[in-house]
């Protein structure tokens, strides 16, 4: 059950980096660059949740392993 849970916040997090990426490429990111030097907050956010996701999801299924050893 861990590791389905752990799957899923896996798969949850490259989808939102995949969509953060492809925000940070899009026109209102690039005028933002111009103006400011970085893109948008909206695909930053993207890209900072999906990372996270995805290091959660990593430990998640490293740590599911570990949990059934365990009395």
């Amino acid at each position: 059950m861990i590791r389905a849970i752990a799957l899923g916040i896996l798969a949850g997090g490259i989808a939102l980096t995949i969509y953060g990426i492809n925000a940070s490429r899009s026109f209102g990111s690039e005028v933002s660059k111009v103006f400011t030097g970085n893109p948008t907050d909206h695909s930053m956010w993207l890209i900072i949740g999906g990372v996270t996701m995805l290091v959660a999801g990593v430990a998640g299924l490293i740590a599911g392993g570990k949990l059934k050893s365990l009395p």
